[in-house]
């Protein structure tokens, strides 16, 4: 109970949205901010266009180069992680972190991240021919690549008064299911080496698959966990933002993704928005992990639930 509450203090720190109403009813508040749901649509697009950005090929370089000159445009810093990576069936990868900053100099910070990366092998196709094909990967994880994008777009127009870390996380997807310190290898290298030394944040938000059209986010079992705090503060500002039949007040299952990998290494508060489907086969869209995670899955509707909620968050902090 004691690190449960020392959790929520530090991420409800100053926060309107997480602590002025009692109720869990969606009551619509006028955005800070609007944040544009076609600019995030948009940049899936754009990302798509360059085709599966998996580690090592030519798009993921094209997909590299063009999230660090975009932040740029917009970040107050920019930092680009190189490192040399070993994957669980001894590839040799450079991955490459990239981090945009707003407000270095503010002590109260929220790192928002996601992973940029695309899957080798659609190793859940329907179709055995093609599991040997990459993943495009417009939700996972164009999607969440994109609404980082677009609060990175809004915040260059207005600055925040909190400090805003935005982290795009490199060879995530290269993983095994029966080994869980195989996937999110970038992830784990910042968490060892973060971008700025004794870095900390008051706490996380990764989105992962952020863009389905029915998508909806139940509270993952490691963020409630670790973060029950972000979780409150989070759904609440959802809530009275008018996306509460997005964001349901209902334990989901539990993913060991990225924020897990946050919260033991790096000991940030983290939580995961993310869409997973009890009722589904996989415990995800009918697309994931195959050559169907394409564009004709995102509905900008679910991008602007996702992002309005927090730019609301931000502007309220």
């Amino acid at each position: 109970m004691v690190g449960l509450a020392m959790m929520t203090m530090a991420c409800g720190s100053g926060n309107n949205a997480a602590t002025t109403t009692e109720n869990n009813s969606d009551q619509t508040a006028p955005p800070a901010m609007t944040f544009s749901a076609d600019s995030a649509y948009s940049y899936v697009k754009q990302q798509c266009d360059m085709g599966p950005r998996v580690p090592g090929t030519p798009a993921h370089e094209r997909c590299a180069q063009w999230l660090t000159a975009s932040l740029r445009q917009w970040c107050d810093t920019v930092v680009v992680q190189q490192a040399p990576v070993t994957t669980f069936d001894g590839k040799q990868l450079n991955c490459k972190n990239i981090v945009g900053t707003f407000n270095p100099q503010a002590s109260d910070r929220l790192l928002v991240l996601a992973h940029w990366d695309c899957r080798p092998w659609a190793d859940n196709d329907p179709d055995p021919s093609l599991r040997q094909q990459p993943v495009m990967g417009a939700n996972d994880a164009a999607s969440g690549t994109a609404v980082i994008l677009e609060l990175a777009h809004l915040m260059a127009q207005q600055r925040p008064e909190v400090g805003v870390d935005l982290l795009l996380v490199d060879v995530e997807d290269w993983g095994e299911n029966e080994n869980e310190d195989s996937w999110a290898l970038g992830t784990q290298y910042w968490a060892n080496n973060p971008h700025v030394a004794g870095y900390r944040a008051n706490c996380g938000i990764l989105l992962d698959m952020v863009g389905t059209r029915g998508a909806r986010f139940t509270q993952e079992y490691f963020s409630k966990q670790y973060a029950q705090g972000v979780i409150d503060m989070v759904w609440k500002t959802a809530s009275q933002s008018g996306f509460g039949s997005y964001f349901i007040n209902q334990d989901g299952g539990a993913i060991t993704d990225d924020h897990v990998m946050v919260n033991r290494l790096a000991g940030i508060p983290t939580i995961d928005i993310i869409d997973m489907r009890l009722d589904s086969d996989t415990g995800f869209f009918d697309g994931w992990h195959t050559t169907h995670d394409t564009l004709d899955q995102i509905d900008p509707a679910t991008l602007r639930a996702v992002g309005q909620t927090l730019v609301n968050l931000i502007y309220n902090w």
